[in-house]
């Protein structure tokens, strides 16, 4: 087999090669890299920051967004929780008739 043969079947993904996170309809087990253009002074602050924080930059990026994403399912699950609650306000209201009584009546004194 030459090199040039070798290098083309080295290139071409097979699908025991592929993370797990390329493989359709599992789950993602393994960490995305992503790109971000950051101005160099931007990057610098916030590298001292995350030095005084004891972590990376990275770690902070990682932190900030499972923290806004948990936010953001809660605030989805709250909403959700409160359109079933007024649901179930709306189902179930109930006819209570005329008010025969007035307020002193429930505080008389005998």
């Amino acid at each position: 087999m030459t090199k040039k043969q070798r290098t083309s079947e080295a290139a071409k993904p097979s699908p025991l090669n592929l993370p797990l996170a390329r493989i359709k309809g599992f789950p993602y087990y393994v960490d995305m890299n992503i790109t971000l253009s950051l101005d160099d002074k931007l990057v610098k602050e916030v590298r001292k920051i995350a030095v005084e924080q004891d972590t990376t930059l990275t770690g902070l990026v990682r932190a900030y967004l499972e923290q806004l994403a948990q936010e953001h399912a809660s605030s989805g699950r709250r909403r959700r929780e409160r359109e079933t609650l007024e649901h179930s306000f709306s189902q179930f209201q109930f006819k209570v008739g005329k008010r025969t009584w007035k307020r002193e009546d429930l505080y008389a004194r005998s």
